[in-house]
């Protein structure tokens, strides 16, 4: 073969491999844009969908989108998936608590999350953060306390659907009310940060030399000899005296803060609400104190649609209380990921990331959201999308302007099953 021969005959193949390409691409299908194809629908021989094993179908059952997901989601999008309900139970006379951070749920920087249920008298004993906590109260009744910072003591008792923050470093404790003590969430705005290495008044007591706990509170030593050597954490004590008597106790010469530390949520007006669902919202704005978590109580009626959105300024932390939900989540450079959720399980997507909830199975989906900022911040894609020039969107999608005008022009929020 003369090198002009072999030559020709390259650029012949090159030719066809180009045009085999070509071929591929334009036989690409909306809902699968990506090269090699994916999901079950791309593959023709029915072996490549087909698990040997071993298998775990009770647990498959709950992952269908990770067994089977659909042709648009793309390989990368990091794991936005954990759950309280595997997480382990510290258990003690009083309650217990567990807790999904960041060493267990890599995705989960900027948010943390625990799972927390004391007893009627039980008591998480008094003790502070490097960071803020924000608790939701999912059952029951609950006394909390807290100190600012200008000696101003704040007590109050809250119920299901009830609010607290406390700014890092304030002191405070938490103990179930009768008849069947409390249960909450709480949400603390650093996603390395651990129920089980805070600051406990017990710990630091134990740990100083009683002559300087003599000298610092005007006692004898002897005061604080029957101290426990180890710290208590959560532990079963009396039920409190009524409100008006705790707080007539904790009531100094600096008097009362000008803010609540504690809001109920449940109880306000939604700031959105369709045939599709409905949504509460509690941050810096009608929630003072909260300088650095915004939260959101969202409602997604059955086969209802939660619009198509990012949040430019904040991480996402859901928990599941009600119901089961799909979300799909979208990020850079075409990657694309989907999964399902259900009761006491946790999703987090990253800020900037375009998402959607949409509601499965028969039973409302009730979701408790966090967010790492002290402002509720959201961007519409249809609100976007209708703040264009029609002829902009028509080159860019290559839709017919007749179809752009029946879009629609406004934020949706929720999407009811009708539509």
């Amino acid at each position: 073969m003369n090198p002009m021969s072999r030559r020709g005959l390259l650029a012949a193949t090159a030719a066809g491999s180009l045009a085999g390409a070509a071929t591929k691409a334009s036989a690409q299908s909306f809902g699968n844009p990506d090269l090699p194809q994916q999901g079950a629908v791309s593959a023709t021989n029915p072996q490549s969908i087909v698990d040997p094993g071993p298998q775990n179908p009770a647990l498959a059952s709950q992952f269908p989108s990770a067994v089977s997901p659909p042709a648009t989601d793309v390989g990368g999008m990091p794991m936005a998936w954990s759950s309280f309900n595997n997480a382990p139970r510290r258990i003690q006379n009083g309650g217990w608590a567990r807790e999904v951070t960041q060493a267990d749920f890599a995705v989960s920087e900027e948010i943390s999350g625990v799972n927390m249920r004391l007893t009627s008298g039980g008591i998480r004993e008094l003790h502070w953060h490097t960071f803020a906590e924000w608790g939701y109260m999912t059952y029951g009744n609950c006394r909390v306390t807290v100190l600012d910072l200008q000696g101003r003591a704040y007590v109050s008792d809250v119920k299901e659907g009830d609010l607290w923050y406390f700014p890092a470093g304030y002191p405070h404790s938490l103990q179930g009310l009768s008849p069947g003590g409390c249960e909450f969430i709480l949400c603390f705005d650093n996603g390395h940060a651990s129920e089980f290495s805070t600051l406990l008044v017990t710990d630091w007591i134990a740990h100083t030399p009683p002559e300087i706990l003599a000298l610092n509170f005007g006692v004898p030593a002897e005061t604080f000899s029957r101290i426990p050597l180890h710290n208590l954490w959560i532990f079963q004590g009396q039920l409190p005296e009524s409100l008006e008597a705790d707080r007539a106790a904790a009531q100094g010469a600096a008097g009362a803060p000008p803010y609540p530390y504690t809001f109920s949520m449940r109880s306000l007006p939604p700031i959105r609400q369709t045939k599709g669902g409905e949504e509460r919202i509690a941050d810096s704005s009608n929630f003072k104190v909260s300088t650095t978590i915004a939260a959101g109580l969202v409602l997604v009626h059955p086969r209802g649609l939660r619009e198509l959105h990012w949040h430019p300024n904040a991480d996402e932390w859901q928990y599941y209380l009600k119901g089961r939900a799909q979300v799909g989540v979208f990020a850079a450079h075409g990657h694309y990921g989907e999964e399902e959720f259900s009761r006491g399980q946790v999703a987090y997507i990253d800020r900037g990331f375009g998402h959607y909830i949409k509601q499965i199975g028969n039973e409302e989906t009730q979701i408790l959201i966090a967010f790492n900022s002290p402002d509720y911040q959201e961007i519409s894609l249809s609100t976007w999308l209708a703040a264009n020039p029609v002829q902009l969107l028509e080159t860019n999608f290559g839709v017919d302007p007749a179809m752009i005008e029946r879009m629609p022009d406004h934020r949706l929020a929720f999407i009811g099953a009708s539509r």
